[in-house]
């Protein structure tokens, strides 16, 4: 199954993500974002970070996912490489989600060619079918 696929969009960066279940999807949507930006691929799992967010509904759990992947950039340098062990559960009137992500920290030897500063709401979409459709719009 193709994990993504980025889209034509005049001014900022769009992508449609994958998977079986709702949770590879959100996982592949990580690594779409992550491409517009790097070489994610290219990337060993010398550096582990844990991801902990909550919304009150899919669409704004798959953006704040999203974000702390572009903040953990930012802060700390991390390019993430894999998601792993992804969760999502539901939480009273909302949800949790969990994953293990795993990367490098930014140096000399490492190639970016991209800069994603906010993931948005515009023309987010969650779909299920024969697997689920997540699409993204993301200000670069």
């Amino acid at each position: 199954m193709e994990r993504y696929r980025t889209l034509p969009h005049t001014a900022d960066g769009k992508f449609q993500a994958f998977g079986r279940t709702l949770e590879e999807a959100f996982g592949n949507a990580a690594l779409a974002l992550a491409s517009l930006m790097w070489d994610w691929e290219a990337l060993g799992p010398r550096v582990r970070r844990t991801v902990r967010v909550a919304g009150i509904d899919r669409e704004q759990l798959l953006v704040k996912f999203l974000t702390e992947v572009i903040y953990l950039f930012e802060t700390k340098g991390f390019l993430l490489g894999r998601v792993r062990g992804l969760r999502l559960r539901p939480r009273g009137g909302g949800f949790d989600l969990e994953a293990r992500l795993e990367g490098e920290t930014l140096a000399d030897a490492h190639r970016l060619h991209g800069d994603v500063k906010a993931v948005t709401y515009s023309d987010l979409k969650i779909e299920e079918g024969d697997g689920f459709t997540v699409q993204v719009v993301v200000d670069m």
